[in-house]
């Protein structure tokens, strides 16, 4: 079977093309699992893995003539990662909508000239919720995105249910939490400091926390998260019931448990390198996210949740400084 990652590039889309290869199959259409024969990999750069299986093409996510070429008819599944991040998206209007809405809405109408429909895996994000939120956001509750990123989102959602309704796809839309912790540099991502704030310090390099200690953040580690893209895309559809939206698990942890926690695991000089310098442009995208979100369904289909946040840094460690 072939599979498309677009955003592959990226470090969740690499580590989720490494996985798929050490896995091997997948589930197909027909519900049997198929040999991994090819795996593209899409992004506006050009994703570096050496596997005779892996085709790597840099190029516009936005281009609908690319988009027809990389997905072709024998393209079985999509994993939808491409995205322009929160704090840019926010910035810059345009090209969020073009990257975060029209891009995806090419890769569904790609997808529905395809002569079997499949799967794809949309990943969407907490920020899809907003506004006076409970501690525990239910997942019935009505989506409110405070921000363009959130709305461009929201909307993926909605695409990705009414393509699937139709039978031209076989979607799942997973809400994302916060990633942490990514390797690599910052990026414009408004959560980007709660990598920030323990890959740096880890790395002897002083990070800025631009919101208080007492900011509550809805968390997963890369090891997880990748782990429930595959899980999500493995589930039959009828599972899903009327709804392809999903929670992801995660954990709640506040940023100075966060700190505290680095504290314990790498010792109080590195904890303090983080300086805390509010940013109210931050801190307001920030508080308009969830701290906690219900997630039985995807826990019913299997998917697990982090023990805890020292668990998440010790990953990171084995993971980036064996």
């Amino acid at each position: 079977m072939k599979i498309v990652i677009t955003g592959g590039a990226g470090f969740l889309g690499l580590r989720l093309a490494k996985e798929l290869l050490a896995r091997g199959s997948l589930t197909a259409s027909s519900g049997r699992a198929e040999a991994i024969s090819r795996i593209v990999i899409l992004d506006v750069v050009r994703a570096m893995l050496d596997d005779p299986r892996v085709r790597c093409v840099a190029g516009d996510v936005a281009d609908p003539t690319l988009i027809a070429e990389v997905i072709g008819d024998d393209t079985a599944t999509i994993f939808h990662l491409a995205a322009v991040v929160s704090g840019q998206a926010e910035a810059e209007f345009d090209l969020g909508m073009r990257v975060n809405l029209d891009a995806t809405r090419i890769l569904l109408e790609a997808c529905r000239k395809l002569p079997v429909a499949p799967r794809v895996v949309f990943t969407s994000s907490c920020a899809v919720f907003g506004g006076a939120l409970p501690a525990l956001v239910p997942e019935t509750w009505n989506l409110q995105p405070q921000t363009s990123y959130g709305t461009q989102k929201v909307i993926g959602e909605l695409l990705v249910n009414d393509y699937s309704r139709k039978g031209f796809i076989d979607g799942r839309a997973l809400r994302l939490p916060t990633i942490c912790v990514r390797p690599g540099i910052p990026n414009l991502a408004a959560s980007s400091f709660a990598s920030g704030i323990i890959r740096e310090p880890l790395a002897g390099v002083e990070a800025i926390c631009p919101v208080g200690p007492e900011t509550p953040m809805w968390l997963s580690s890369p090891r997880a998260v990748v782990g429930h893209f595959i899980a999500a895309h493995e589930v039959p559809a009828a599972a899903f019931g009327a709804s392809r939206s999903l929670n992801l698990p995660g954990i709640t942890v506040s940023v100075g448990e966060m700190a505290a926690t680095l504290e314990r695991v790498a010792g109080r000089e590195v904890a303090s390198r983080i300086r805390w310098e509010p940013d109210a442009r931050i801190a307001k995208i920030v508080s308009g996210w969830p701290a906690g979100v219900e997630t039985a369904r995807a826990r019913e289909m299997g998917m697990q949740a982090d023990a805890g946040f020292e668990e998440i840094v010790r990953a990171y460690i084995a993971d980036e400084h064996p």
